[in-house]
């Protein structure tokens, strides 16, 4: 999607959900009962909800909050058979080489310690064959639709993000004792061919795919922390290629990439640079890139662009909202990070405004309060006009 009159504006997926919503999902997660219907018809009301005030706000394309999902990435384990038991995962070096700041981050949440893992809710591990149902993903897709076309006001673009392969295979993890998928490769392409069905489904309802990748950064600090940056981005590799295979049916200008570090309020002593992952980057088959631009850790990195220059009609979804504390930009601000990433790009209509990362990437996780995320999302609005006064007078 191209703008040639205006510098359009998006977000990256997760927006905060009602604590009426979390209940459910989380009876839900713990095996309690919850009837479809009700849950469904809170969904519904949400949804509409959240697309009503990004229309207000002034974003151009919306996504549906992945209101109906527990996570990111891990709503996926309950949309394919194939799993169960537990995925012992690891967690960032942050908390351990700043002791302070864990103890601060415990202090702040309530809780004694922070836990050992990275990810909010436990995540089981690949134990059998995966099946993909699509029964999920199209009530999801149709609760956005109806959405959509209950608005007054016309929409310009509409996204639903998805899960990659790689990030799957590296929260979800493989059992070893799996007779039918016995190393990481055959793993990855086997979630790859699964989740294919799903981006494919996304793009036929019309909307933009989005695919969420944490694994191509945050894991170097995780998985690939003691190892050498070769081994991971042999990884990486594996990823993109896996994916590549997932996108073969779909037009690249349909699919837009989210890299992300890791989405928390921390020193992120330990995230690789974007230099070495550029080329690789560059080689998945998608129209666009989304990465975070507004955080203290990554801003500089925007400079990359003029060594590394991104494919024709590639289109950047700089990230220009931090979502990670309530500090409220200011729409010069906005403004200002949207001319410097246009300057180094050089093609105004190929830079959509973005955030830097979801608002709530688990249900119930957030770091900025609702009333504020909205206001974040009302302030990258206002920036981008002020950008294209002065992009295009």
């Amino acid at each position: 999607m191209q703008s040639d009159d205006r510098i359009l504006t998006t977000h990256v997926g997760s927006l905060p959900r009602s604590d009426v919503l979390l209940g459910m999902l989380n009876d839900i997660e713990n095996g309690q009962d919850v009837d479809p219907a009700e849950f469904n018809a809170q969904a519904n009301q949400e949804i509409h909800d959240v697309v009503s005030q990004q229309l207000e706000a002034g974003i151009d394309i919306v996504g549906d909050g992945e209101i109906p999902r527990l996570g990111f990435s891990i709503y996926a384990k309950n949309r394919m058979s194939g799993f169960g038991g537990f995925s012992d995962r690891g967690t960032v070096t942050d908390f351990v080489k700043f002791p302070k700041y864990a103890d601060f981050m415990a202090k702040r949440a309530g809780v004694d310690t922070i836990t050992e893992s990275a990810t909010t809710w436990k995540m089981p591990q690949c134990t059998g064959e995966l099946v993909y149902d699509s029964r999920a993903a199209t009530d999801e897709l149709a609760l956005f639709d109806g959405a959509l076309k209950d608005q007054k006001e016309t929409v310009t673009g509409s996204f639903v993000t998805a899960a990659t392969p790689g990030i799957l295979s590296t929260t979800l993890f493989r059992d070893p004792a799996h007779p039918l998928y016995q190393d990481d490769e055959a793993y990855v392409y086997a979630l790859a061919a699964e989740m294919k069905k799903e981006y494919e489904m996304i793009v036929a309802a019309g909307h933009m795919l989005q695919l969420d990748a944490p694994d191509l950064a945050l894991e170097r600090q995780i998985m690939y922390l003691d190892r050498p940056e070769d081994e991971f981005l042999k990884r990486v590799d594996l990823h993109i290629e896996a994916l590549n295979l997932a996108l073969e049916s779909i037009p690249p200008e349909r699919v837009r990439l989210h890299l992300c570090w890791g989405n928390w309020e921390g020193p992120h002593c330990d995230d690789i640079d974007l230099e070495p992952l550029l080329p690789f980057l560059y080689k998945a088959k998608v129209g666009g890139l989304s990465l975070a631009c507004a955080n203290p850790r990554h801003n500089h990195e925007i400079e990359l662009f003029q060594k590394y220059k991104p494919p024709q009609d590639f289109v950047m979804y700089p990230g220009c909202i931090d979502v990670t504390y309530n500090y409220l930009e200011h729409p010069g601000v906005v403004a200002k990070r949207i001319l410097e990433f246009v300057d180094i790009i050089g093609d105004k209509e190929r830079v959509i405004a973005s955030t830097d990362c979801g608002f709530s990437t688990f249900a119930g996780y957030v770091m900025v309060a609702e009333d504020v995320a909205w206001a974040k999302l009302k302030a990258l609005a206002d920036g981008a006009e002020l950008a294209s006064k002065k992009l295009w007078g």
